[in-house]
């Protein structure tokens, strides 16, 4: 799906270069045509057909390009949200992951706010980390680690 969307990005940002390009080439031969007449009759015939179709062509150039950007962001958001979605929903045989801590003591770290499971990643190897206060955890001056998601105290 994501070959298909490009395809058509592509030409549009390409589309988008060139009209930029040409109208840039218009408005400077334009300029050129004008800067050599003294009188206004004769440079309305360069700003006529030289420098306001440049000007169109830039502002033309500059939509299609922001189009395309958009069209890009937007395929590689879709792109990224169909992955999440095929990690979150395994395919069948394919075994769950583990929790990250399964641990049943539960462990402070003596000034923070979280208590955690003694195999949690973040307390995991830490000598200052000391068994979880109870009383605490009742009054809810700890709350629960997101990482390692504990229940109950101990």
């Amino acid at each position: 799906m994501r070959t298909a969307r490009l395809r058509t990005v592509r030409p549009v940002l390409w589309a988008g270069l060139a009209a930029l390009a040409a109208g840039a080439v218009l408005c400077v031969v334009g300029w050129y045509g004008m800067s050599g007449e003294r009188f206004a009759e004769r440079q309305l015939p360069y700003l006529a057909s030289c420098t306001v179709p440049g000007a169109a062509l830039i502002v033309a150039g500059a939509v299609l390009l922001t189009y395309g950007r958009g069209t890009l962001a937007t395929s590689r958001v879709t792109e990224l949200y169909e992955l999440l979605v095929a990690v979150d929903n395994p395919a069948a045989g394919e075994p769950d992951l583990a929790p990250l801590a399964s641990s049943g003591d539960l462990l402070m770290v003596p000034g923070g706010t979280l208590w955690h499971r003694a195999d949690c990643p973040l307390v995991e190897g830490k000598p200052q980390a000391v068994p979880a206060d109870a009383g605490a955890i009742a009054s809810g001056g700890l709350g629960p680690c997101p990482i390692c998601e504990p229940r109950g105290g101990s």
